[in-house]
């Protein structure tokens, strides 16, 4: 019974893993070889096509794409914390906007991120700050503002409000109760809505199209300049090359925060 448990687990993760197994094998075949052999064996293993993205020409840039991504990410998942959390406690503690500014705030994330689009770039034209990292970071904050102010509302609400009588009869005034209690307990909270909204911001690619034309182009949209790099046609080594590389810091972020988010998550389940 246990073997076929495991193997059950064994196909379930292959099959959900295939695309991404698929790109790295791939990314390991010399042209010849990903039209002659199609499958999951590579005859003739090769670092080449990741020795064309790493490559700096006149025309492609992967280390300034890779510094632009994590520039605006950076921007677009920490700026909600610094915005949320204080709004969160006020929600939570005093009921500030729960009836009518938090259900906009989080309704903002329903909306087709395109309706958008046009009236942020003419803004943006006008205020100069189309292709720049900061103007890029600010729009991927307020993408990610409804899922950071979800989580941090909810953390906050679990916390007992007997924390905050203690610490208010010690003489503790807000600013110093949210330092000292509040922020250390939903610190798991924190990295989960951190490692959220980093991951959507390195994903995002509509606002990269969109905003940036050549000193900010994030990672997302650079990653496309490599699909034909050589004016005959596709190259899919290069490409699921490219792909592998604009896949790891968002996956490396992943692993490193993975038990600071296993715990808000039991931390939720357990209340719940």
């Amino acid at each position: 019974m246990n073997a076929l448990r495991w193997a059950v687990l064994v196909i379930a993760v292959l099959v959900m893993n295939m695309p991404v197994i698929v790109t790295i094998v791939t990314s390991l075949k010399p042209p010849a070889e990903i039209m002659s052999n199609p499958g999951l064996i590579v005859e003739s293993p090769t670092l080449a096509n990741y020795a064309t993205v790493v490559t700096v020409s006149d025309r492609l840039n992967v280390w300034a794409y890779l510094t632009n991504s994590v520039v605006a990410a950076s921007i677009g998942s920490l700026l909600p914390l610094a915005l949320c959390l204080p709004f969160a406690f006020a929600a939570a503690r005093r009921g500030f906007g729960r009836r009518l500014l938090l259900p906009l705030v989080v309704n903002l994330r329903a909306l087709p991120l395109i309706i958008f689009a046009i009236p942020i770039y003419l803004m943006y034209q006008a205020v100069g700050m189309l292709d720049t990292r900061i103007g890029l970071g600010l729009v991927l904050a307020v993408v990610n503002l409804p899922l950071t102010m979800l989580i941090l509302l909810n953390a906050i609400a679990e916390i007992p409000r007997e924390l905050d009588e203690a610490a208010a009869m010690d003489g503790a005034r807000t600013g110093r109760l949210i330092a000292r209690i509040i922020l250390p307990t939903v610190r798991p909270a924190l990295a989960t809505a951190f490692v959220f909204g980093f991951i959507t911001a390195w994903n995002e690619f509509l606002f990269g199209l969109i905003l940036t034309t050549q000193h900010a182009v994030p990672m997302t949209v650079g990653a496309s300049f490599f699909f034909a790099t050589g004016g005959g046609g596709v190259q899919w080594g290069v490409a699921a090359a490219v792909i592998v590389v604009a896949s790891l810091p968002p996956v490396i972020l992943g692993l490193a925060m993975y038990k600071q988010i296993g715990r808000a998550m039991v931390a939720g389940a357990v209340k719940g």
